[in-house]
């Protein structure tokens, strides 16, 4: 669990530091906008493709990442369909399902990954899986909403056109391909995106911390009813489906079925709340879900140590 702690009081320190920077806006009325744009534009595509660069993809083809993709996808259908039910809008119900079932596999998951699964590579596949299928969809979703195109012709085209204009789905594609090639960029070349790919985390973290000043307690704004299943579905159903798919369905067992379910408990990743920011649209109600989520993964991480572990 040392892992985990230092992971989280790392997290913690930096959401600090946005708050203070909030509450005294050194940085001028648009700092956290700035920062948002920052992060999504420039920082986080150059991270991801610096990580992406260097991971193995065979990796995408184990039993592990199968589960992983599996219940990744069960907890957002969930959310998916009862927003549907309950006609949140499309807005809603799409960042809802990105806040439902998106691991913090980045800035979380490695810290936990190599000191509590003793690998920091593990968390690769399904990092893959929301950058390369998921953000991709819930991003031209997202966009298409926003109403700027109109006719089947427009939009199928501005549907397919959405992704590859993505800075995101950019740098995580231009990380495959150098991955799949075998070239091995030299420490020069690569030295610049790690520079600026170190701002992504920062940066969002500090947007968020400046987003809780004067915001109200979780659970009491008018997406309480989305913010509470998404909590849940996040913390509590999304392992949970983890263990009864690796352990009934795939016969995993020991470290590979711990894996699992310890990665599947991880909190809903900021960048969900980034992409919220950027399309403005349940920015209350996914930074209450990141906030809660996070809070919660220690004891449900305990409890999985003491459970599996």
């Amino acid at each position: 669990m040392s892992g985990v702690i230092v992971g989280f009081g790392v997290i913690a320190s930096i959401v600090a530091v946005g708050y203070l920077i909030g509450r005294w806006p050194v940085l001028g009325p648009h700092a956290r906008e700035v920062l948002g744009r920052l992060a999504f534009y420039v920082a986080s595509p150059a991270l991801l493709f610096t990580l992406l660069a260097d991971t193995d993809l065979s990796l995408m083809v184990s039993g592990p990442v199968v589960v992983s993709l599996l219940s990744v996808f069960a907890v957002a259908s969930v959310f998916l369909v009862v927003g549907l039910v309950r006609r949140w809008g499309v807005g809603p119900t799409t960042a809802g399902t990105l806040a439902s079932s998106y691991v913090n596999a980045g800035n979380l998951g490695l810290p936990v990954a190599a000191y509590v699964l003793g690998d920091a590579t593990l968390v690769a596949p399904i990092l893959l899986l929301q950058l390369l299928v998921l953000a991709p969809v819930a991003l031209t979703v997202l966009d298409l909403n926003r109403g700027e195109v109109r006719g089947l012709g427009p939009v199928i085209r501005r549907s397919l056109g959405t992704p590859v204009r993505n800075p995101i789905l950019i740098g995580s594609l231009a990380g495959v391909a150098v991955s799949a090639s075998g070239w091995t960029p030299p420490g020069p070349l690569m030295e610049p995106f790690e520079l600026v790919g170190g701002m992504a985390v920062p940066s969002m973290l500090l947007a968020f911390g400046m987003s809780l000043n004067g915001s109200r307690m979780p659970g009491r704004g008018p997406e309480k009813g989305p913010m509470f299943l998404a909590v849940a579905l996040k913390s509590l159903v999304q392992p949970a489906v983890a263990w009864a798919l690796g352990a009934l369905v795939f016969g995993l067992e020991g470290a590979d079925l711990f894996s699992v379910v310890v990665l599947a408990a991880l909190p809903t990743a900021q960048n969900v709340f980034n992409y919220a920011t950027m399309y403005r649209t349940s920015e209350v109600m996914v930074r209450e879900v990141v906030l809660v989520t996070t809070f919660l993964t220690v004891p449900v991480l305990l409890g999985v140590t003491l459970l599996l572990g």
